[in-house]
């Protein structure tokens, strides 16, 4: 047992490990998280205190006596793995490195600690100054003091700052956030800005402000798309991807790694083509708690790389690249039916249900043009979609065919419905059934039907027919009135008659096809239009007949 403390070194370690590798606060401040998770700790106090300008990081964890000072908190590079040494409770160590302590010298000179442990309270300071004026040697200056059996924890005041801007306390908290994933219910992390201002750092901190479209699961949705996946970790691969509504700022691209509850792999696509759109929103994190127990080290120092040379990481980077290309192919599809849906609420019109009812020829095209505009590359806000596939709607309505046909008002009033549910010998039958009944209706010839009716109603002998299309001033006028008459013989004779007179099964739909019946419905409007040109005689408007 000693009765001083010392540290051993080559004082260039401490430049090189402290300040070059922890120059910024989150990774500083992370190394005293981690430690006092290691010690078992159930909370975390960051204080951060901007007069006097300091941090001060406390925990109630186990703490350490005279001798774990000395031989743990002040050996530099020890592998406390490899040393076994205990942990009172059921947490696998974050360190190994035994580096962690020399964070501290990268964002302050003075490093005041005190810890409390079996009755014991030992306080000391490490000072950058004396440490570099050293040989190797340092035994900084303490004191030890008595406390309650049941005090216990350790706590680290970081003096003499290199920083002199306040602090950001909500930035920080995210970049504290980003560098952990616990998942650990026992664990806690506060950050404290000046005595008041109070943020609580959780795993989901890490991503505050994105707005979440898409998630898929490791252990669900990820097995899922890649059922015949055979990589040897499979199982022991866990956490969530997913994809923001609207792209992500650089920094908030790409998978973090953690392992057992630490990062050990910045965010990135492990080498991924990123020439997508998909890369703009993709981010989250996986939990390779295994890599940090294989043998071999395979975690950077600073602990934002992992060592992809090496073979087993090699089959890890080739997973997690079928990983990314799986969700990018189930994103696509997901994007897709999302901004349809979108479109179909904002427009009322029913997509699917658009195309099924437009002809094979017009579907195909139509389709694409659709598809075009949902695609997941295309950058088209909602409103604008609903503009394009409203106008689109309008040029190339469900049965096109039908509308393009600008067919009379009254033929809409009796045909559409069964036109558009495939009753097309009762769209076209009914349709001159009503140009039969307002003819009856205009002429007054109300004992007449058929060819007796349509010639009897028109002709080129105006005086004696009942309705007249024209003045009959000329013979061309005269002409018009004749090819109002056979038009409407014709009609009747040519369609009305044969199909009144057969049951409709025993017509082929080769004979009368929805083509069939749009030139009948086109003839029909022709000859209602030219009725409603008539000079005599003349009829209240909106009056309707009976079909």
């Amino acid at each position: 047992m000693s009765d001083k403390l010392k540290m051993t070194f080559d004082p260039r370690t401490i430049e090189h490990l402290g300040i070059k590798m922890y120059s910024t606060l989150p990774p500083a401040i992370a190394e005293l998280i981690a430690n006092a998770y290691d010690a078992c700790a159930s909370e975390v106090l960051v204080k951060l205190s901007d007069n006097p300008k300091k941090i001060e990081v406390i925990d109630n964890g186990t703490g350490m006596t005279f001798d774990e000072v000395n031989e743990y908190f002040l050996k530099i590079g020890r592998n406390r793995r490899i040393e076994s040494q205990e942990i009172p409770c059921d947490r696998f160590p974050t360190g190994k490195k035994g580096l962690g302590k020399l964070a501290l010298f990268g964002i302050g000179k003075k490093i005041e600690v005190i810890t409390k442990k079996d009755g014991e309270k030992i306080g000391f300071v490490m000072d950058w100054d004396e440490i570099m004026s050293t040989g190797g040697v340092y035994e900084p200056k303490f004191e030890k003091d008595t406390c309650s059996a049941d005090e216990h924890g350790t706590t680290i005041i970081v003096h003499d700052l290199k920083r002199k801007a306040g602090f950001d306390i909500d930035s920080l908290a995210v970049s504290i956030a980003k560098l952990f994933n616990f998942n650990d219910e026992s664990f806690h992390i506060k950050l404290i800005l000046n005595g008041n201002n109070e943020i609580e750092i959780d795993r989901d901190l890490k991503f505050k402000g994105i707005t979440r479209q898409f998630e898929w699961t490791v252990t669900d949705d990820v097995k899922m798309l890649l059922s015949d996946e055979k990589y040897e970790h499979l199982n022991d691969v866990k956490g969530k991807l997913f994809t923001s509504e609207k792209p992500l700022k650089p920094g908030l691209r790409g998978i973090t790694l953690y392992a057992d509850g630490r990062m050990v792999n910045l965010p990135e696509f492990f080498g991924v083509s990123e020439s997508s759109h998909f890369f703009s929103y993709l981010t989250g994190y996986l939990d390779i708690d295994f890599v940090d127990q294989w043998d071999e080290d395979v975690i950077s120092t600073d602990r934002q790389s992992l060592d992809w040379d090496h073979e087993k990481l090699q089959s890890l980077r080739a997973f997690l690249q079928r990983i990314i290309m799986a969700i990018s192919k189930d994103w696509r599809e997901k994007r897709k039916r999302k901004k349809e849906e979108e479109v179909q609420q904002s427009t009322g019109i029913d997509i699917q249900n658009w195309l099924d009812k437009t002809p094979r020829n017009i579907r195909e095209k139509l389709n694409t043009v659709i598809s075009s505009i949902s695609d997941k590359d295309v950058e088209m806000p909602v409103e604008k979609q609903r503009e394009v596939v409203e106008t689109i709607h309008e040029l190339v309505p469900e049965y096109p065919y039908y509308h393009w046909r600008h067919l009379h008002e009254a033929i809409h009033r009796v045909s559409k419905e069964d036109y558009e549910k495939g009753d097309y010998f009762r769209a076209a039958e009914d349709a001159v059934k009503e140009y039969e009944n307002i003819v009856k209706k205009v002429s007054e010839l109300t004992d007449k039907m058929g060819v007796d009716l349509m010639k009897n109603a028109f002709g080129r002998d105006c005086s004696n027919s009942k309705i007249n299309i024209t003045n009959c001033s000329n013979r061309t006028e005269k002409n018009i009135e004749n090819g109002q008459q056979n038009l409407s013989v014709g009609l009747i004779s040519g369609f009305r008659n044969p199909v009144a007179h057969e049951p409709k099964k025993d017509i082929h739909p080769s004979l009368f096809s929805d083509k069939d019946c749009l030139d009948i419905l086109s003839l029909t409007s022709y000859l209602l239009n030219k009725l409603d040109q008539r000079v005599k005689p003349p009829i209240e408007d909106n009056e309707e007949t009976e079909s």
